[in-house]
């Protein structure tokens, strides 16, 4: 105890392990180990050894505390003590924002840079959002330079968007380098707790590494549980911090205080019992002791109130409460009219599109880009918006009052009962309370929430009960009683004496809440049921939420659950509950029950509440004031760099206007034309008969000093018939328009009536906006609507026109083709054969690269979704009546099991999801079908298909024929589904011909999957049955390849534009899917091989001097050969 400056630069665990009770041997046991009298019932002790005994144990509080008191300074209190000698820091940095909040942050991180990372022996930093951004690309080793890198790092951090937590740990868990992790996150992760949980395990299988996660300034109760559960699950630690104090939790003060408990415990054991004896003896029985202190300690977990068994002290509220839903129907920022776009409303202008005859075409409105901007709205459409700066500032003034109003109502709804129970709002009101067993050690804190539940929100209400359930229903009344006072104070007489024994038997206490209490609840409005319980009930969820569903159906009538997590290590030792599952499991079947019975989820443990839909719905509007208020500071901003980009045009001076208006007055004035006559008109025909004579002029020729070039002819021995063909005059623009006086005057109008052709205009690359949902439909028809062609991104008919052809004409002097004067001036490209130009710019180029670059990631990401859960194995399910039929044959033994589990995936991921009426069948020598009939895709069905496919064993053969014409009996069936592993034991042709007859009278498709099957006979009769009919080809191999080449595509980018690529996939879906992927990957390669030529071009043409003179004398051109 004299070490407690060395015991500092521990860990905490290692501080326990030196200084705990047990340690200092400062126990009971030890106690009664120094008994200085007989071997009775009796132990006496000297008051010198009780003496030291106590000082003893008030020392060691004592250390405790100094150690509380050193982890709350410095970099400690923000991230709490850094463990490990080779640390990886993660930093999010989707919660910041620029000013104060991320100068604080900064500091905070440098002084734990300086205080712990410094002396630790190698560093690696990474911050992330959406994205990660690391410093280096390995681990380094600490030294000046290192931490110089690592203060500037921190000094550049800016804020981001997203909180992708599990791109973050696939970048830093590889690191084998590393043994601690730390993880500073300040808002919820974007992945669920599940998948970074299962990632983090097998990352760090059979490698000592500690996750270190910190909490920073985080506000949302359900991060915090999601971090803490995190950390557990790995067998990490995890600290909260709060900059406003109000949420400050930590694994190491966990162990200190629970420690320090235990040493308290004790003392005020030893006191009470040394005021019951006189003299200088302290003297109790062995076992009384035992039994008093081991009943003791568990429960001091928990804080009792001073008066456990003392009367109630019944409070009255002022009005009946309301559920947050029900509280934002008159304080929501809809129903204050504080909706952004209720705001936006007066101000805001669909855009204005019209037809113009005269152009062809439809014309939009230029004006918003001068006085308005566009803004998104909430339907999806854009709208032109008029900005209202003080409008936009008061309503930003009046959303930060609303976040006030609802960040009270949050501390309302954490403090007091509320913290354990939410809002009671019911008028009648049934209480369910959970005494199994396995609560036997916190039956008293048990009571203690109900004490509060009695005396704060029961008092207003018309009537109650309380029903305690373990294996067996004990209820406090055989029937609701008013709430009056005196009933309430028996209610808690009755509470106090419950003691926990048996399971938890809930299906039975909620029969009889709402087959006894409730019997007349047709008749009543306003009722609930509030169950407290700490475990998952004994019956099946699906079970209990099938219950509750038809039970609250059509009435007034909720059921609320209030779940109490306790601290690990409090449980009864020795109790094995009927059912287990896990903290997170036991929500999530609570979650499924609460939704069927249209109640709310409460979920609290001594940390605080993890989990509230009061709560949630409040931060929910939360969440949405701020999005507007970011949403009004963008349309200010906007407003703002219009106004400067208009200040910084240049401005002709006020004297330069009026020189230049004096230059235009000193013009000579155009004389008007007069008007035509048969005189004048005769004179224009007569100067265009002479203008339309041959003129004698040189012939042009190219230019050359080459001697053997014969001299060029005049124009006297050019034959006649050749100047004819030669010199054709231009065709004019083919229109007619009618001309009429209108009523005002001589002015006179004109209609066309026939349009000029429109020019050939060179195609500009489209923007591309694909569906981020996936649809379920096949490859082909997706990419009938999205595909390269239909989306106009084809290279060569983008980049090539008619007018882009390299033309060559025979001179007949030289003997020769000669290429066009503009040939020089544009680079060339020769596709299929044809030499063209390019016209294309390098910046047009970069926008077709962007365009097609999002296009293709669309595509892998398609392709990723297709190779992912039940779709690896029995692609997309498209139909609404479907049969699937499985192979059982011999064959299939070593696959049996994993096709059984993918089976299951299908039935949970697709027919379930997307209320698919369907039938199983499998076959081997017999067919054999689950039901005679298509059913529902019901959770009772699906059970029922998951434990009938569970069944299967292989043996015999494959009979294939019979399995088909069996599922063409059913009903309604529009599609089946055939998965096997080989040909049949018949003919392929005679199937082929039965099934073309049996289509002949329904047609129905015939989707056949290929799996683990090695005979090409075999994969192409299942092509050939599936081309028949309509239907598509499966086929599952390559799929874990294809899945990593998609996962690499989308997380290296798309710098390599050959690798890494796909396995060729046989199946339809697929092997389109990845030829489109292909194509797109082409011509991404060429637009950016065309656009290193176009800038290179651009180079040597701005050097005169070097390459014009190249040209002119060696007339090269430079070439690229492409074919499409």
């Amino acid at each position: 105890m004299k070490k407690a400056q060395s015991q500092k630069v521990q860990t905490t665990e290692e501080s326990i392990r030196n200084y705990s009770l047990e340690s200092l041997q400062l126990t009971l046991e030890y106690l009664c180990s120094r008994n200085s009298g007989n071997a009775g019932e009796e132990m006496e002790f000297t008051q010198e050894t009780v003496t030291d005994f106590e000082c003893r144990l008030s020392e060691v509080v004592d250390l405790y505390q100094h150690r509380i008191q050193w982890l709350l300074q410095d970099s400690r209190k923000v991230f709490g003590v850094i463990k490990g000698t080779k640390v990886g820091l993660l930093v999010d940095v989707s919660h910041l924002s620029y000013g104060p909040r991320l100068l604080d942050f900064q500091k905070n991180l440098l002084c734990l840079i300086d205080e712990q990372l410094c002396y630790k022996k190698q560093l690696y930093c990474l911050s992330f959002s959406t994205e990660i951004s690391p410093l280096w690309e390995s681990p380094k080793t600490i030294n000046v330079h290192v931490l110089h890198e690592a203060r500037q790092w921190v000094q550049e951090l800016e804020p981001g968007q997203g909180c992708n937590l599990l791109k973050a740990l696939r970048h830093v868990l590889p690191m084998k380098e590393l043994n601690s992790l730390v993880l500073i996150v300040g808002s919820c992760p974007d992945q669920s707790f599940e998948m970074l949980c299962d990632y983090a395990q097998q990352c760090t299988l059979g490698r000592k590494v500690q996750i270190h996660t910190v909490t920073y300034d985080c506000s949302n109760p359900a991060s915090i549980a999601f971090l803490k559960n995190l950390a557990e699950a790995g067998g990490g630690r995890y600290h909260c911090y709060s900059s406003k104090g109000e949420n400050f939790d930590s694994s190491d003060f966990h162990l200190l205080l629970q420690e320090s408990q235990k040493a308290k415990d004790l003392l005020k054991s030893i006191k009470q019992s040394c005021q019951e004896r006189v003299g200088g003896l302290l003297g109790s029985k062995r076992a009384d002791v035992s039994i008093a202190f081991a009943n003791t300690a568990p429960s001091s977990f928990f804080q009792k109130p001073a008066k456990h068994k003392a009367a109630l002290d019944i409070q009255t509220p002022g009005i009946l409460t309301k559920t947050s839903a029900d509280w934002l129907k008159t304080y929501g920022l809809k129903a204050k009219k504080l909706d952004l776009y209720q705001i936006l409303a007066p101000s805001a202008f669909s855009p204005v599109e019209d037809f113009v005859p005269i152009l062809k075409k439809t014309v939009s409105s230029t004006l918003h880009e001068k006085v308005m901007t566009q803004f998104e709205w909430y339907d999806g459409t854009v709208k032109n918006i008029h900005v209202d700066v003080p409008v936009l500032y008061n309503y930003q003034k009046l959303l930060a009052k609303m976040v006030r109003i609802y960040e009270k109502r949050i501390d309302w709804l954490s403090v007091a009962s509320r913290r354990i129970w939410g809002s009671v709002c019911e008028r009648r009101v049934v209480v369910l309370v959970d005494i199994s067993v396995t609560n036997s050690t916190y039956i008293s804190h048990i009571q203690d929430c109900l004490r509060l539940l009695l005396e704060e929100q029961m008092s207003n209400k018309d009537y109650f009960n309380i029903i305690a359930f373990g294996s067996d229903i004990v209820p406090w009344q055989q029937e609701l009683c008013p709430s009056q006072p005196e009933n309430l104070e028996k209610a808690w007489r009755w509470v106090l004496g419950l003691e926990c024994k048996g399971s938890r038997n809930f299906m039975s206490a909620l029969r009889r809440a709402v087959e006894v209490d409730f019997k007349d609840k047709d008749k009543h409005k306003s009722q609930g049921l509030y169950l407290l319980t700490t475990g998952i009930p004994d019956q099946e969820t699906h079970t209990i939420s099938a219950y509750v569903a038809e039970a609250c159906r059509g009435l007034d009538l909720q059921l609320h659950v209030c779940l109490f997590s306790v601290t690990e290590g409090t449980d009864s030792s020795g109790i094995i509950p009927a059912r287990y599952a896990s903290p997170r499991e036991t929500a999530i079947a609570f979650k499924e029950i609460v939704q069927a019975a249209n109640g709310r989820f409460h979920w609290f443990g001594e940390a605080g509440i993890f989990e509230s839909d009061d709560i949630t719905s409040i931060i929910s509007e939360m969440e949405k004031a701020k999005n507007y208020s970011q949403k009004c500071a963008f349309l200010v901003e906007s407003l703002k760099e219009r106004s400067v980009n208009q200040s910084v045009k240049p401005l002709t001076p006020e004297g330069h206007s009026n020189v230049l208006m004096r230059n235009e007055e000193k013009k000579p004035q155009k004389v008007p034309s007069p008007k035509p006559t048969a005189v004048l008109k005769d004179v224009k025909d007569s100067h265009c008969a002479e203008r339309n004579t041959p003129v004698r002029v040189l012939a042009w020729r190219p230019p050359s000093a080459k001697a053997g070039i014969p001299p060029a002819q005049t124009i006297k021995e050019w034959p006649q018939t050749e100047n004819k063909g030669k010199h054709k005059p231009r065709k004019q623009p083919e229109f007619s328009v009618s001309v009429f006086y209108t009523e005002e005057g001589r002015n006179v109008g004109i209609i066309h009536q026939k349009y000029p052709k429109a020019m050939c205009v060179r195609k500009s690359v489209c923007s591309v906006k694909l569906p981020e949902e996936e649809e379920i439909c096949s490859s082909k028809e997706w990419l009938s609507k999205y595909s390269i062609k239909k989306l106009k991104l084809e290279l060569p008919r983008l980049m090539f026109g008619p007018s882009c052809t390299h033309q060559k004409t025979t001179v007949e002097s030289l003997h020769k083709k000669v290429s066009a004067k503009y040939c020089s001036i544009f680079p060339s490209v020769e596709i299929n054969g044809v030499v063209k130009h390019l016209h294309f710019q390098p910046k047009e180029l970069e926008a077709y690269t962007k365009q097609l670059e999002k296009v293709l990631q669309r595509y892998i990401q398609r392709v990723q979704w297709l190779l992912s859960g039940s779709r690896r194995l029995f692609g997309t399910i498209l139909e609404a009546n479907v049969c699937v039929l499985i192979d059982t044959s011999g064959s299939m033994g070593p696959y049996l099991p994993p096709v059984t589990k993918e089976l299951t995936s299908l039935i949970w991921e697709q027919l379930r999801k997307n209320e698919v009426r369907f039938n199983l069948l499998r076959f081997a020598e017999n067919t054999e079908s689950w039901k005679e009939t298509l059913v529902e895709a019901t959770d009772e069905s699906c059970h029922d298909a998951v434990q009938w496919a569970s069944t299967c064993h292989a043996h015999g053969n494959s009979c294939i024929l019979a399995a088909l014409q069996k599922a063409f009996s059913f009903q309604g069936v529009e599609a089946l589904y055939l998965l096997t592993d080989g040909k049949p034991d018949t003919s392929c042709s005679l199937i082929l011909k039965e099934i073309e007859r049996l289509i002949k009278k329904q047609h129905i498709k015939i989707h056949t999957i290929c799996f683990s099957c090695a005979d090409r006979g075999a994969v192409e009769f299942l092509r050939k049955l599936a081309a028949q009919t309509g239907g598509r080809f499966h086929c599952s191999s390559g799929g874990e390849h294809g899945q990593l080449a998609a996962h690499r595509i989308l997380t290296e980018g798309l710098d390599d534009d050959d690798y890494p690529v796909f396995p060729y996939f046989e199946g339809d879906d697929l092997k389109k899917l990845t030829e489109e992927v292909a194509k797109a990957r082409s011509f991404l390669k060429q637009a950016k091989s065309w656009r290193l030529l176009l800038e290179k071009w651009n180079t040597n043409q701005k050097d005169d001097s070097g390459f014009q003179k190249s040209v002119q004398v060696n007339s090269h051109h430079i070439y690229i050969i492409v074919y499409v």
